[in-house]
């Protein structure tokens, strides 16, 4: 190898985790510092844990919030749709209805006034 080119190997180089957790390795540094290990990864853990890398988390949350509200403003649109649609529904149903009862009290009078005339005509003599 040639001198001076490659970098201190040091065989007893502390590896700190933000856990509080260290150990040693070999390394060209002295010491490691890290934010994860084996002791406190999700992973090997088996927590249900988010690790957030540079704010993608919260922009996912964001995300799904906005989603979420676009969705409860949609719902309510289409029940007020359903509503009035109902209310159109109802109104041309009591239209109907009154429409049939109007006809059917029409067919009754013309039935009263035709046995009216009836019993009001002299029968005629025919006989003589």
């Amino acid at each position: 190898m040639k001198k001076d080119i490659h970098p201190r190997y040091y065989e007893e180089a502390v590896v700190k985790c933000a856990c509080g957790r260290t150990w040693t390795t070999g390394s060209t540094q002295k010491e490691l510092k890290t934010e994860l290990c084996s002791a406190c990864h999700p992973f090997f853990t088996g927590e249900q844990r988010i690790v957030d890398t540079a704010g993608q988390v919260e922009r996912y949350l964001r995300r799904l919030e906005q989603f979420e509200e676009k969705r409860r403003i949609v719902e309510a649109r289409m029940a007020k749709e359903e509503a009035a649609r109902k209310r159109r529904e109802a109104a041309i149903a009591a239209v109907a209805e009154a429409e049939a009862e109007a006809a059917a009290t029409a067919q009754a009078a013309e039935k009263t006034a035709a046995e009216t005339d009836e019993a009001t005509e002299e029968p005629s003599d025919t006989a003589e």
